[in-house]
């Protein structure tokens, strides 16, 4: 990003500081956990952190306030994806009476964050118009 794309890059934009996802998603993950081994915490920690790595990216269309069109089709395929999970896990929750609520209470987070991009989205670039925040 920084190399092949630099006349893209705009550090004055890019202001968001990384250790606020980073440090709460590892206290989480210290936490929230089945079994208290590395590999499980890890486990639990790069959950928290997925629910939250969308962030940056937010922070960036809400200090922009617009995005080029493969941007927002992008995020919302991200958040369609990540919305895909909640039949998953009703599916689960029903066939295999199975209920992992880490990812379950994660993934309900990242979806919630999405909820003010994807009605822009909705009302705007799938009309044909331009991706731009309400002043």
């Amino acid at each position: 990003m920084r190399v092949q794309f630099r006349p893209t890059y705009d550090p004055s934009l890019d202001t968001f500081r990384l250790e606020y996802l980073v440090g709460p998603s590892l206290v989480l993950g210290l936490l929230f956990n089945y079994t208290f081994v590395f590999t499980e915490i890890m486990w639990s920690f790069s959950i928290f952190l997925e629910a939250v790595a969308i962030f940056p990216q937010l922070f960036i269309l809400q200090r922009t306030g617009e995005a080029e069109s493969i941007t927002t089709h992008y995020l919302a395929a991200l958040g369609i994806y990540r919305g895909l999970y909640i039949p998953n896990w009703i599916y689960r929750y029903y066939t295999e009476h199975s209920f992992d609520p880490i990812a379950v209470f994660a993934g309900l987070v990242q979806t919630a964050l999405y909820a003010d991009f994807f009605y822009v989205y909705f009302t705007k670039v799938l009309q044909g118009k331009r991706f731009e925040l309400p002043a």
